[in-house]
């Protein structure tokens, strides 16, 4: 099995909700961060001017992540963007923004291992760097 299969297959596996609806959730914070302005650099810029300065610095750092709760993701998102994924997946926005509220941190903490914003923000690149996010992380 692939690299980008087994992540997508674990992703999948993450963004199940309970009525079995499956969602390329991944996928959709891979679009966020290519479609931001500066890319991941632009995506934690607007989360952290969207009142989650604290937590998106947890996120960053090589320290515990700090939670955020889905209305925190709402209102830092925004409702077209949180109701863009949630068509996409076939399921509803406060689904959307609790799955983004556990993924979004793994994400983001995955991709700055040694408490930077990366300098490459290539799809490729992003990908290798999440090969560990659902249980191989080392700290």
């Amino acid at each position: 099995m692939g690299l980008l299969d087994m992540v997508m297959g674990a992703v999948t596996k993450q963004a199940t909700d309970a009525s079995g609806t499956q969602g390329d959730l991944l996928s959709s914070v891979m679009g966020m961060i290519s479609s931001n302005e500066g890319g991941l650099s632009g995506l934690v810029s607007s989360l952290a001017s969207s009142g989650l300065k604290e937590q998106v610095a947890s996120w960053v750092s090589t320290g515990a992540n700090l939670p955020v709760s889905a209305e925190q993701i709402q209102s830092a998102l925004g409702a077209g963007t949180l109701q863009d994924i949630a068509s996409k997946m076939g399921i509803d926005v406060a689904s959307v923004a609790g799955q983004l509220s556990s993924l979004l941190p793994q994400v983001i903490d995955k991709l700055t291992p040694d408490g930077n914003l990366p300098t490459s923000n290539s799809t490729g690149d992003l990908l290798a760097s999440l090969s560990g996010l659902f249980g191989n992380k080392s700290a």
